[in-house]
């Protein structure tokens, strides 16, 4: 079963999605004039104006905070160490590269899940790939199997993989035993996620920003006190991603294959460009300026953190320990620990820990709130579904927690490459709506004005989304 399992993973990735989402990325790179690098000094801009909310939803701040709640994980901890591991140095140059043109892919599904959202029994913004597939294509069916395989990757699979490098890391660094470490989690998870959406968002909103820049100060130290070293671990990423580095520095064994695919993988992982999960915090939001593309530059901005910045941060700590050898058996949160360590001494083990600790647990609550939406898309505010359910996901921590990573990695693999597909073929069925919102928000900018949906502009729009969301 498990060797089933390998291999389907290995034919999604490699046969399948590695190209679907490269030609998703750079689709809508060239059709939205490549946004994300002629608006990059706006998309700033709307972040810094971001803070303002209404009754009737949370802050396109508290969205983006929920969003990289998700995105900063075990991704960018333990998943750039597997695919240093896996892929070798070159993983993180095409880590890099899907990051970039992914920023475009996040605009169009957080732009359409705005543009599309709903509101739940208690007066909140709903909305996501399940709800844009049923009211702008009318088809719910596309709506029910894009649900069903988030619910099953966000609220089950990678809670189990945030837990499982929580309690590995307290394992090394404070000798606890695991299912401890589970009991410790599965309480705290308790009281987040019944307290709703935007117990979530608050919780994000004051945690995110703050463990973030935390973990980006002490990449900075390492990277200052092996600043001699780093041109040469730059040469040797750009070397290796394209199969040029024979020899030497962790790079022997590595091909350009399994760097393009293990860098891709665990770059989708971690920042979930095209994935379709973002777009579900997105929805929640009431976006400044009032109109959905504003929340698609937020969404852009997350992006962006994720991989160029807090990624890059660990491939960094990783690469000038020196420590990365194939075959050497020490991957995932176990390299980036003994990594800092060799730099910083041993309270680098403890700080990995914590670290790992914060970036995975707000995964995990924000994980759930992406699963609840798609839940409530699939039952309506279903009471005792939705008690059940929140039972499964402590369950999967818990399980999470205890057991075995490579089973769990590749099952988050499968589920997080069946819901893309899916997500993926509705951008491309939307993607006028996208380059129609993209153009009205910048020309009313041209123009000086601040931009402001207007639905009756769009007749189509109109017709489709509920007459009291905009």
């Amino acid at each position: 079963m498990i060797e089933l399992i390998n291999s389907f993973s290995d034919l999604l990735w490699g046969q399948i999605l590695v190209y679907l989402l490269v030609f998703a990325g750079l689709y809508f790179t060239i059709r939205l004039g490549f946004i994300q690098f002629t608006q990059f000094p706006h998309m700033i801009k709307v972040m810094f104006n971001s803070r303002q909310n209404s009754k009737d939803g949370i802050s396109s701040f508290q969205a983006f905070c929920t969003s990289l709640a998700a995105r900063v994980g075990t991704g960018n901890m333990a998943g750039v160490a597997v695919a240093l591991y896996l892929g070798g140095p070159g993983a993180i140059f095409w880590m890099w590269l899907i990051a970039l043109i992914g920023m475009a892919t996040s605009f169009a599904e957080s732009t359409l899940a705005q543009t599309y959202k709903t509101r739940d029994d208690a007066g909140n913004f709903r909305g996501g790939p399940a709800y844009y597939m049923e009211i702008g294509l009318g088809k719910r069916w596309m709506g029910v199997i894009f649900s069903l395989c988030l619910i099953l990757a966000f609220g089950l699979v990678f809670n189990a993989v945030q837990s499982n490098s929580i309690a590995a890391a307290f394992e090394v660094a404070f000798d606890l035993p695991k299912h401890y470490v589970g009991i410790a989690l599965v309480i705290g998870s308790a009281f987040i996620i019944f307290g709703g959406i935007k117990t979530i968002s608050r919780f994000a909103e004051a945690v995110v920003p703050a463990m973030a820049g935390v973990y980006l100060l002490v990449a900075l130290y390492i990277v200052a006190i092996n600043i001699t070293a780093l041109p040469d671990v730059a040469m040797l990423i750009f070397k290796s991603a394209f199969g040029l580095e024979q020899a030497g520095a962790g790079a022997i064994g590595y091909g350009i294959t399994q760097a393009m695919i293990q860098g891709i993988k665990r770059g989708l992982f971690s920042n979930e460009a095209g994935m379709g999960s973002a777009a579900n915090a997105a929805a929640t939001a009431t976006p400044n300026p009032p109109h959905p593309a504003s929340q698609g530059y937020v969404q852009m901005l997350g992006v962006f953190v994720d991989t160029i910045v807090i990624c890059t941060a660990t491939a960094a700590i990783i690469l000038l320990s020196g420590l990365l050898e194939p075959n050497s058996g020490l991957t995932g949160i176990a390299l980036t620990q003994a990594a800092l360590v060799s730099q910083v001494g041993p309270w680098g083990a403890y700080f990995i820990a914590i670290a790992i600790l914060f970036f995975a647990f707000t995964s995990i609550v924000a994980n759930y709130s992406y699963a609840e939406t798609n839940l409530m898309f699939l039952e309506h505010n279903h009471a005792k579904g939705m008690f059940i359910f929140r039972i499964m996901v402590l369950g999967m921590v818990m399980f999470g927690a205890v057991s075995e990573l490579g089973l769990i990695w590749t099952l988050a693999d499968i589920s997080m490459g069946l819901m893309a597909i899916v997500n993926i073929i509705a951008l491309f069925m939307l993607s006028g709506v996208v380059v129609w919102l993209s153009k009205d928000y910048q020309n009313q900018l041209k123009a000086g004005k601040v931009p402001t949906f207007d639905r009756k502009a769009h007749p189509k729009l109109d017709k489709e989304i509920p007459k009291d969301i905009w």
